[in-house]
C-alpha cells in the first residue's frame, strides 16, 4: 500500500526565512532603518508567553526589528488601546501583532479594530479582511498564507481543483477559503452543522482541516490521492506515567496517510509556517510603507 509524501512546513518555512532575511537586508540599506515588528502580550499566559518569545527571536534573526510590550493581566482597555495608537504611529514600527487571546476583561475586536490596516501583519483587521475578500493587495492571516504556500509548492497550479475547508473561524477557514478562491479552486466551508461531512469532503481534491477537534478526519472522509493541509494542534491525554500527551492534528495522520497523496504532520507542517509568514508580512508591510517597491509574489 502506497503511503502519502509528507509535506516538510519546517523545511518550507526555513527557506521563507531566508528569504525574509535577503529582503530585510536590502530593505535596510534602501530605507536606513531595519523593519520592526511590534508585538503586544498581555498577562502571563503560557502559551502565549512562548509564541512571543519565539517570535521575538525569529524577529532578530532575521535581521529586523524586534519591539515587545508586555502589559500585566488587569490592563484595561484604555491603557492598551493607547499602546496601539502610539505604535501606529511609530515610524519604525511596520507590523503589530497583539497576541490573542487577550484577557476576559478586553474587548478583542475594539483592539484589532484599532491598528492600522497598513500595520495589521495578522491580517485581521476590516480593511484587510475586505482587501481578501475583494482580491486586493493586502496583508493576509498568517496559518492560511502559510497553508496556501505550501498547497502551491506542492501542486503548482490549483486551478480548477474541488477543496474542502473544515472550519469557518476568521483566524484560518473564512481566509483559506478566500485565498483558495483566488487561486481559482472550487470551495466548499464546511463546519459542525454540514450534513454528511464525511461525503462532502469525499469530494475535495485539497482537504484542509481546521475545526479543532483531534483527529477528526480519517482515511474514509479522504479521496485517493487528495493532498490535505492539517492546522489543527490538539495535546492528547498524557499516557500512563507521562507528563503530557502528544500533539496531534484534526486528521488521523496515520489512517489518512494510507489513502492521501500528500499530508502536512502535526508537529512539523502548518505551524512552522505561521511565524515564518509573520516575518514575510512584516517585510512586506515595511517595504509599502516606505515606499519601497516589492513584487508581490518575490517573497
Amino acid at each position: 500500500m502506497t503511503q502519502a509524501s509528507i509535506i516538510d512546513g519546517k523545511a518550507f518555512a526555513e527557506g521563507l526565512r531566508g528569504r525574509v532575511a535577503t529582503f530585510a537586508a536590502s530593505f535596510e540599506a534602501a530605507a536606513g532603518r531595519k523593519a520592526g515588528l511590534a508585538v503586544v502580550l498581555v498577562g502571563e499566559d503560557p502559551a502565549s508567553q512562548v509564541y512571543v518569545r519565539s517570535k521575538g527571536k525569529q524577529t532578530v534573526a532575521s535581521g529586523m526589528a524586534s519591539f515587545e510590550h508586555k502589559l500585566p493581566e488587569d490592563t484595561t482597555q484604555e491603557v492598551l488601546l493607547a499602546l496601539v495608537d502610539r505604535l501606529n504611529a511609530d515610524a519604525a514600527v511596520d507590523g503589530i501583532l497583539v497576541q490573542l487571546p487577550l484577557p476576559k476583561q478586553l474587548d478583542e475586536q475594539e483592539v484589532v479594530d484599532r491598528i492600522d490596516p497598513s500595520k495589521d501583519v495578522d491580517g485581521l483587521t476590516p480593511i484587510s479582511t475586505g482587501r481578501l475578500a475583494l482580491g486586493q493587495p493586502g496583508l493576509v492571516p498568517c496559518t492560511p498564507l502559510g497553508s496556501l504556500m505550501l498547497l502551491k509548492d506542492r501542486l503548482g497550479n490549483l486551478s480548477g481543483l474541488n477543496a474542502v475547508v473544515i472550519g469557518r473561524s476568521i483566524l484560518v477557514g473564512k481566509p483559506m477559503a478566500q485565498l483558495l478562491l483566488g487561486e481559482n479552486c472550487t470551495v466548499t466551508i464546511a463546519h459542525s452543522r454540514t450534513k454528511d461531512l464525511p461525503e462532502v469532503v469525499r469530494r475535495a481534491d485539497i482537504v484542509v482541516a481546521a475545526v479543532g477537534r483531534a483527529e477528526m478526519v480519517k482515511a474514509d472522509w479522504i479521496k485517493r490521492g487528495a493532498t490535505v493541509i492539517d492546522v489543527g494542534i490538539n495535546r492528547l491525554p498524557p499516557a500512563e506515567g507521562a507528563e503530557k500527551g502528544r500533539l496531534v492534528g484534526d486528521v488521523d495522520f496515520a489512517d489518512v496517510s494510507a489513502v492521501a497523496g500528500a499530508i502536512t504532520p502535526v508537529p512539523g507542517g502548518v505551524g512552522p509556517m505561521t511565524i515564518a509568514v509573520l516575518l514575510r508580512n512584516t517585510i512586506v508591510a515595511a517595504h509599502r510603507n516606505a515606499g519601497i517597491a516589492l513584487a508581490a509574489d518575490a517573497i
